[in-house]
Parts: C-alpha cells; structure tokens; sequence
C-alpha cells in the first residue's frame, strides 16, 4: 500500500493567503486526509474512491457559510487550490478520475 509522504503540501495557496482562516482551511485539510487515509488503507475501487471524493466535496461545500462567517468564501483562488491538492492525490496514488469528476458536488 502506498503512503503519501509526511512532506505532502496541501492546500499551499490557502494557508499562504490571509483572506482564508487557517481554522477553516484546516477544516477542509481534514476532509481531504479522509480521502488519503481511504486510499492509503487499501484497495478500493473507483466507484469506491468517487464515493469518498463526493462525501468529501460535500463536507467542503458545507463550510462555506463558516467562511462567509468569517469574511471569506469559496471563490476562485480556493476552487482551484483545493483542485489542485485533489488532483496531486489523485496523481500520487495513481487513481484515473479526472479532477472535475472527481470534486462534481461542488457549489463553490
């Protein structure tokens, strides 16, 4: 079973910009590191994986009136960071879903 490496940088222009709260970003961090200790703790199947990427775009899209709260929101520059840290997941553990399938229960 492959193991993402400890140094793995996720959501790097999130935590960079002071527009988004850490807590906040954090929280989303976590929904991400299900989805990593899903495919870290065996062999699903793809069908399996969308399952776990949905659950998680979900548990993001939930956020978004805590990030209103907050005086931040969803917008472009989370959109594709969160994108980006998926889809180097996604390269990393050699899963074959295209990134826009794989976070398609988006509303940000």
């Amino acid at each position: 079973m492959k193991k993402l490496p400890s140094d793995f940088v996720y959501l790097e222009d999130m935590y960079k910009d002071s527009y988004y709260p850490t807590f906040l970003v954090d929280k989303v961090k976590k929904s991400i590191e299900e989805v990593v200790l899903f495919l870290e703790s065996g062999t699903p199947t793809i069908d399996e994986i969308q399952a776990k990427l949905d659950e998680m775009t979900i548990a993001i899209n939930d956020l978004q009136e805590e990030f209103d709260e907050n005086g931040s929101e969803l917008e472009t520059v989370a959109r594709e960071t969160i994108g980006m840290t998926v889809d180097a997941l996604l390269t990393f553990f050699e899963v074959n879903i295209d990134i826009e399938t794989a976070i398609q229960e988006r509303d940000w």
